[in-house]
């Protein structure tokens, strides 16, 4: 059976469910890069998202201006790695920055060359399932930073199956890197697992239902462990606009602090006003509570947003907001953060491609159990400015700057950072 016979039920799907199921798994599969992190000092490189090729007919959405890596047409580059359902994507990449003002402990800014080396490979199994591993190494010229071996691994499904559309994906991440809200070079392991799945009820109504495991270890700071859902019920009114009610409910497990019980209500709206523009909004109230300690329950107000907007055809400007709460690194704390950020990217004489990128986000901890330290506040901003282009179809080159700053209300944990640097990629 070839591939156009294989695919051909899920094409004949999407065009009698075309609006509901257009980007809800593929959006589903990347919640967990959208969840609040624990800010890394140092810069690092845009990552594309890796669709799985039966899910790449869904990647785009009536809603989205611009469109998602993977899914622009365009002729296929010979796979020289392939056998059978197998297809196997070798890539490496290379980083050299040098920074100054980046934290090695609490009021200890330091300067330093930073290497990167990431070789890792994508297999692509079948239409359906997608693999990559990146192992990295880390090397710091000024010996006040220890060098890091990291790993990135993710495992990625979908399928389309009578009216439902389902996704998996699971992420596993160590990281060892400066981190501002801890003030010093801090490893962590992360295991990521989310299920998600869209529901077509009728022409009008459909369900988008995702299940989340979020597990987060961090040498001397605080680990836990998350099980969430976020489900909404999506009502389509007329051609390019949506409305949706959601209900979220999660439970942290926590060590060495009061565990927490949190529930969300939250209302949203999808809007694509014109060729050229789309908004997408959602809002509501989360209520967390306590299991020990000595606070009580917390009801914080929850956002999300974004805009569009592609004036013309070189040009992509994004603006992105939100509102969380989260489980802190530091003991007996949960953050609260507000942040915008925003995006231009512009394409110059056919192959070089300017992005300009910059934000801000306000993150208050606040006391989650006894012998809690003070409330800390802190303001971070950054400024980021990347020219890059391609060589021999296969390879990326980009040279960066970025300016980063940190204000807290907490003694030693606030810095300005200066990183500029050049970066080398090759991916089949």
């Amino acid at each position: 059976m070839n591939l156009k016979t294989k695919m051909k039920p899920l094409f004949l799907f999407a065009r009698r469910n075309v609006w509901l199921l257009r980007g809800t798994v593929v959006l589903g599969l990347l919640i967990l890069s959208r969840k609040t992190q624990a800010q890394s000092v140092i810069t690092s490189a845009p990552e594309a998202p890796e669709t799985p090729p039966a899910l790449q007919p869904f990647a785009t959405s009536d809603m989205d201006v611009f469109v998602p890596a993977g899914a622009a047409p365009g002729p296929e580059l010979a796979q020289p790695f392939r056998y059978k359902f197998l297809t196997l994507r070798p890539h490496v990449d290379y980083q050299f920055i040098y920074g100054d003002g980046i934290l090695a402990a609490t009021n200890q800014p330091e300067s330093t060359v930073i290497q990167n080396i990431a070789p890792g490979f994508r297999l692509d199994v079948g239409q359906h399932w997608t693999v990559d591993y990146t192992p990295s190494w880390t090397l710091y010229s000024n010996n006040h930073f220890r060098n890091a071996f990291n790993q990135a691994a993710t495992l990625t499904g979908g399928t389309v199956y009578g009216n439902w559309v389902l996704g998996l994906s699971q992420n596993y991440v160590v990281s060892d890197t400066p981190q501002a809200e801890t003030a010093t070079q801090t490893k962590q392991t992360t295991y990521a697992t989310a299920v998600n799945g869209t529901y077509t009820i009728n022409s009008k109504m459909s369900l988008d239902l995702g299940v989340n495991q979020d597990f987060v270890s961090a040498d001397q700071f605080q680990s836990y462990r998350e099980w969430s859902t976020m489900d909404w019920l999506n009502y389509h009114f007329w051609v390019r606009f949506d409305m949706a009610l959601g209900v979220g409910l999660g439970y942290d497990d926590v060590d060495a602090s009061p565990d927490m019980l949190f529930e969300q209500y939250q209302g949203r709206i999808k809007w694509r006003a014109t060729d050229k523009i789309s908004f997408q909004i959602n809002g509501g109230v989360e209520d967390r509570q306590f299991f020990g300690g000595n606070s009580g329950d917390l009801l914080n107000p929850v956002f999300g947003g974004g805009i569009q907007y592609q004036p013309f055809e070189q040009t992509k400007i994004s603006l992105n907001g939100d509102r969380v709460v989260a489980v802190s690194a530091l003991q007996n704390q949960i953050s609260e953060s507000v942040g915008f950020d925003g995006d231009l990217n512009q394409r110059l004489l056919g192959r070089l491609y300017l992005d300009l990128s910059g934000g801000y986000q306000n993150i208050k901890y606040v006391n989650s159990g006894i012998n809690a330290a003070p409330n800390r506040t802190d303001d971070y901003c950054y400024f980021n400015t990347r020219l890059s282009t391609s060589f021999l179809k296969r390879g990326t080159v980009a040279v960066f700057y970025q300016i980063s700053s940190d204000s807290s209300t907490t003694a030693g944990f606030g810095f300005t950072s200066h990183q500029v640097g050049f970066e080398i990629g090759f991916a089949y």
